[in-house]
């Protein structure tokens, strides 16, 4: 009996586990807990030559990926360029032990770039975006220790859906500043698109022409993924050409700026704006700053810092957190996803990534893309893109000196543009229009209000929709007649919780005092329940009491094992219950409204009760024996 459900021995701090699996203090525990722990010793000892060649080649080509990304997002958090590559290698390596999807690339994103700039901004970015990111570390690795990787369960797909597409129109527009040539500052996404519309005469030419083509380039070369017949030497050089196109347009721009440079009159020559000087070399090992210079030359201390932040150490790391799992879930191939295991990878990768002066990050969907379409088959493809960046960091960062701030808007436009969700209106149109009404006001709120608004709007929004079925769940009520007799059901098509009880109680007593209902027994079909509370339980039994005065039985049918016990313990008066439709004619034809079905309530609840007169449920001797048993099994399952 011990060895079949997982309890707590108070003083040792063992569990028991359940029957077959080593107690977690065990040996064989231990090592079953640092295999899920540490998911490289899963799939290390069967790595093969194979293997190696398909995460090198896989790796390699999501590092000329990330290298321009990395640039651009640094640009867009307000940072320079040597930021997004310090923002890189880490999160790589540290996924290759950690990681449990080989597709996920830990780095920055247009996202996590997008909150960093709106949650620093006004202050010292640098200090700020460090402190940050350890600080979304931090809370990441709190809600992994408690678990709470179901809380990401409750932001729905029409909500994931505007807002993602708001954060992706809101990239995009603050981008277009840099694709025109523009200088101005702006706060928000309503404030960018009022200080484009003042300023866009001020464009610059030069800026425009070569940011417009290389959008336009950019997708195009998208487009070559599909080029030439399938499985054909034309169709794989496409394809490489495709998913190395930012490399490879970010290159052209700066081997172009780099020209112009050095044929005309020196530094400042080019007709378009460049990144600038990029300090060389790996960044400095050091914890992250708990407090900076402020704004007035007065030392912002560590309280003044994280207060300045608001709501940005709550929407930071869950949005991280959020973006993370969804990826985990789309390239999983159905497989489940340890939620837990995710949260703690990614703390760890940013409260670390703290002492590189790493910037906050989590996965991105393009590089996943870019690792799936490549045959990753581990995530050891990570060390080599993680390399690649040290490589760059080293040797590279004076020639991006020369990349034009224009091609990194381009890059950034053209990976966000296909985010936002349009297609996903037209079936919310026909099927459900308060989801659609829900995606719309997280979309605008997102916009309007602020990222963090929006997406806490979308939630309420859901979350205010399931209340209200709580407490006002559909109804179905059916005469029904077979050859045995007839009776009045009631089907409840939600579960039964206190909000919904008065709902019920009217429905039943309706039905009740329906025409040719007269004296016949109504039945409470609780086939869709999940469970019931103590004050649903209590309303019941009045319900049964007010029904028997008026010569009426009301009995139930499918009731779940856990409202039996519930049902039980709190001693129901009147109770009678059946396990489905098949049993209910000996259930409304047994005297005195005994229930017939004692056998059955016993497999299910581990109870017996024994029916009298007045319908109380007792407990034999044996029942009390098994009813202890049970409880202490559930006492267990529940620890």
């Amino acid at each position: 009996m011990c060895a079949s459900f997982t309890r707590t021995i108070r003083g040792h701090g063992c569990l028991l586990a359940p029957a077959g699996r080593a107690p977690r203090c065990s040996p064989a525990g231990a090592r079953r807990v640092l295999r899920r722990r540490l998911p490289i010793l899963r799939w290390l000892p069967a790595y093969g030559r194979e293997d190696a060649v398909a995460d090198l080649v896989a790796g390699f080509t999501l590092g000329l990926t990330l290298i321009p990304q990395s640039i651009a997002y640094a640009m867009l958090a307000g940072l320079t360029a040597q930021y997004g590559l310090y923002s890189s290698f880490l999160g790589s390596l540290l996924y290759v032990v950690l990681g449990t999807i080989k597709e996920v690339s830990i780095g920055p994103t247009s996202l996590m770039s997008l909150l960093t700039a709106q949650y620093t901004r006004g202050g010292q970015p640098v200090e700020a975006v460090i402190l940050l990111s350890f600080l979304a570390g931090v809370v990441q690795a709190g809600m992994a220790l408690l678990q709470l990787g179901f809380l990401v369960d409750l932001i729905s797909d029409p909500v994931t859906s505007g807002f993602t597409s708001a954060y992706s129109v809101m990239i995009a527009v603050s981008q277009l500043k840099g694709l025109l040539g523009l200088k101005f500052k702006a706060h928000g996404f309503l404030d960018t698109v009022r200080q484009l519309c003042a300023h866009a005469f001020e464009a610059k030419l030069a800026d425009s022409l070569l940011g417009l083509g290389c959008v336009a380039l950019l997708l195009g070369m998208k487009r070559l993924a599909t080029a030439g017949e399938p499985g054909s030497r034309l169709r794989r050089v496409a394809w490489v050409m495709s998913i190395s196109r930012n490399a490879i347009v970010v290159l052209a721009c700066a081997v172009l700026a780099c020209v112009l440079e050095h044929t005309g009159d020196g530094p400042g020559s080019a007709p378009f704006a460049l990144s600038g000087k990029v300090d060389a070399g790996l960044p400095p090992l050091s914890p992250p700053p708990f407090s900076a210079p402020g704004p007035r030359n007065e030392t912002l201390s560590f309280a003044d810092m994280a207060s300045s932040y608001g709501g940005g150490l709550l929407v930071v790391p869950v949005v991280g957190v959020l973006a993370n799992i969804a990826i985990a879930k789309s390239f999983s191939n159905g497989a489940p996803v340890d939620a837990s295991q995710e949260m703690l990878t990614l703390a760890v990768c940013n409260v670390l990534g703290s002492f590189v002066s790493s910037m906050p990050t989590c996965g991105a969907f393009t590089r996943s893309a870019v690792s799936s379409a490549s045959g990753v088959r581990t995530p050891l493809a990570g060390l080599y893109s993680g390399a690649l960046i040290l490589v760059a960091l080293v040797f590279l960062t004076p020639y991006f000196y020369y990349i034009p701030k224009a091609t990194l808007s381009a890059v950034l436009i053209s990976a966000v543009i296909f985010l936002v969700d349009v297609d996903i209106l037209r079936p919310l149109w026909r099927t459900s229009k308060r989801a659609l009404l829900t995606t719309v006001l997280t979309f605008a709120a997102c916009l309007g209000l602020g990222v963090e608004v929006g997406l806490l709007l979308g939630v309420a929004l859901d979350l205010a929709h399931l209340v209200y079925l709580w407490a006002r769940p559909p109804l179905t009520v059916q005469l029904c007649k077979a050859g045995w007799g007839e009776y009045v059901a009631v089907r409840p098509d939600a579960g039964l919780f206190f909000p919904a009880m008065t709902v019920v109680r009217d429905a039943v007593l309706r039905a009740a005092n329906e025409e040719g209902a007269g004296a016949l027994p109504v039945v409470l079909d609780c086939s869709s329940f999940r469970s019931l509370d103590y004050t649903a339980v209590k309303g019941l039994e009045v319900l049964v009491h007010e029904l028997g005065k008026r010569g009426q039985a009301l009995r139930f049918m499918g009731l779940p094992p856990s409202a039996l016990r519930l049902v039980v313990g709190l001693d129901m008066k009147g109770f009678a219950h059946c396990a489905n439709a098949g049993q209910l004619p000996d259930l409304l034809q047994a005297e005195g409204g005994k229930a017939v079905s004692d056998s059955l309530f016993r497999a299910e609840t581990g109870l017996a009760l024994v029916r009298v007169d007045d319908a109380e449920p007792t407990m034999t001797t044996e029942a009390s024996e098994e009813h202890e048993l049970s409880t202490l099994r559930q006492r267990g399952r529940d620890e």
